[in-house]
């Protein structure tokens, strides 16, 4: 018999018991798609974590400081030499170490509002860096183009978001009669709304946060050269709260100076001894399997690097348990559905007994007795992966509109939760065809052993 044969006399057998197909392939659904959904589930997770991962932890960046004062250091020559220190010349040798893209000053400064055609805005991070080398730790800029000029700034989306009109405020007040919880949907959509920055001067000032007696605010006239690519997938509401830029060394070491005589602690003609100093240095690398061997090499210039490494590898780790768990509860599944194959496989070899005696009368062998029931589940199996394709589907489809709903909309947010990746589907096919063979070993092998003489007798 040619496979041909096999097929035709499979389906038309579960043509006939169509009630009985339709049951076991039901069971052979719902395991499949289990799987199928288990997995996507476990693939969206683990895709939204990378998501947020890229967007606050980088893998592939290292964090360098200056290291630990050895003990007993304090009372050696002050102006001897600190190997622990980060100076420059360790910097322009760390950007030659083997798997190094790029090497870049860092120093943060926080807190800072602006404002902008009698619009107020405020930035919570500045960051001083070398602009040129955005681009190389993978800085997207929407608008503009880095570079080193003075009184230059880049912002991020986020901080050309929620600027504050008095008079546009003062105005829907008066028109919600001076109530501000029923604008409120208002406000919330027009804080949403980016105002275009890009090319126009801000004034820059730093907000009060010593504890000490404060000083007479200074303000700083910077050129926007450039605004940050907004984020994918994202939520519109939170990207609102990124509000981030990114200035020169340079002018990083002004604003630092204005930011402690504000704050009382520096007179306008001192120098601050924290401003001359590079306080860290992030370097790029090229692949993350490389990040240990250049940690290693920092670590070795009595530096200290720090990595999210660790933070990516137990995030991995509790992600594996996640699918193990839904991926077992799918294997649980096909595994009842399987049960049912077999018993109604076996109840289909005494229904046809006297079929089995009559193909071995005219010379059918046990092999093609036994081919003729495994093509037979494995058609049964194939029918019931397709039905748990569209089953899962459905589920997830079903899922997104559920969280959709009960999360609300949100702009700018991904419109899918969960997804199924496109090699989910042969690996949930693959078990189902797989339950229906090996569901029908144990039938065919008992149709097989039928005996020819008693099966063809009529009772």
């Amino acid at each position: 018999m040619k496979l041909n044969d096999y097929l035709r006399l499979g389906w038309e057998q579960l043509r006939r018991r169509i009630v009985v197909t339709m049951l076991c392939a039901m069971g052979i659904a719902i395991g499949s798609a289990s799987i199928i959904v288990a997995l996507s589930f476990g693939e969206s997770v683990n895709h939204y974590s990378k998501v947020q991962m890229s967007m606050y932890l980088k893998t592939d960046e290292m964090t360098v400081f200056k290291g630990r004062n050895p003990e007993g250091s304090d009372s050696a020559d002050p102006n001897a030499a600190k190997p622990y220190e980060l100076t420059k010349a360790k910097v322009e040798l760390m950007k030659s170490l083997p798997h190094v893209k790029a090497a870049a000053t860092y120093q943060t400064l926080n807190e800072f509002e602006f404002t902008v055609d009698n619009k107020r805005g405020v930035v919570w991070e500045i960051i001083a860096t070398e602009l040129d080398t955005l681009d190389d730790f993978g800085v997207e800029l929407q608008q503009g183009k880095a570079s080193d000029q003075d009184n230059a700034i880049i912002l991020s989306y986020g901080a050309t978001m929620g600027l504050f009109d008095e008079q546009m405020a003062k105005a829907r007040r008066m028109a919600a009669g001076g109530k501000t919880d029923s604008d409120s949907y208002t406000i919330e959509s027009w804080q949403l709304i980016p105002y275009p920055m890009y090319q126009k001067q801000i004034m820059l000032t730093p907000l009060n946060v010593g504890n000490g007696e404060a000083t007479a605010p200074e303000s700083i006239p910077l050129r926007v050269i450039g605004i940050l690519k907004k984020p994918q997938g994202v939520a519109d509401d939170i990207i609102m709260n990124q509000k981030t830029a990114y200035v020169s060394p340079a002018l990083g070491k002004r604003l630092l100076e204005i930011q402690e005589r504000m704050n009382g602690g520096m007179q306008p003609d001192s120098s601050s001894a924290n401003s001359q100093e590079i306080s860290q240095v992030r370097l790029k690398i090229d692949d993350t399997d490389n990040v240990r061997q250049v940690e290693e090499l920092v670590r070795k210039l009595k530096l200290r690097p720090e990595t999210n490494l660790g933070m990516q590898e137990r995030m991995n780790e509790e992600m594996a348990i996640i699918r193990l768990i839904l991926g077992g509860a799918g294997l649980f599944i096909l595994f009842v559905a399987s049960i049912s194959i077999i018993v109604a496989m076996t109840m289909s070899t005494y229904q046809r007994r006297r079929q089995i005696g009559i193909m071995k009368v005219l010379g059918a062998n046990l092999r093609q007795i036994r081919n003729m029931f495994m093509i037979e589940s494995a058609l049964l199996g194939l029918l019931g992966g397709f039905a748990g394709i569209l089953l899962s589907y459905w589920v997830i489809w079903g899922i997104n509109i559920a969280v959709i709903k009960l999360s609300g909309p949100r702009p700018g947010a991904q419109e899918e939760i969960l997804f199924i990746s496109p090699w989910i589907l042969p690996l949930g096919l693959f078990f189902a065809v797989m339950t229906g063979i090996v569901s029908g070993i144990y039938p065919a092998v008992k149709a097989s052993r039928t005996d020819a003489l008693t099966a063809i007798k009529r009772d």
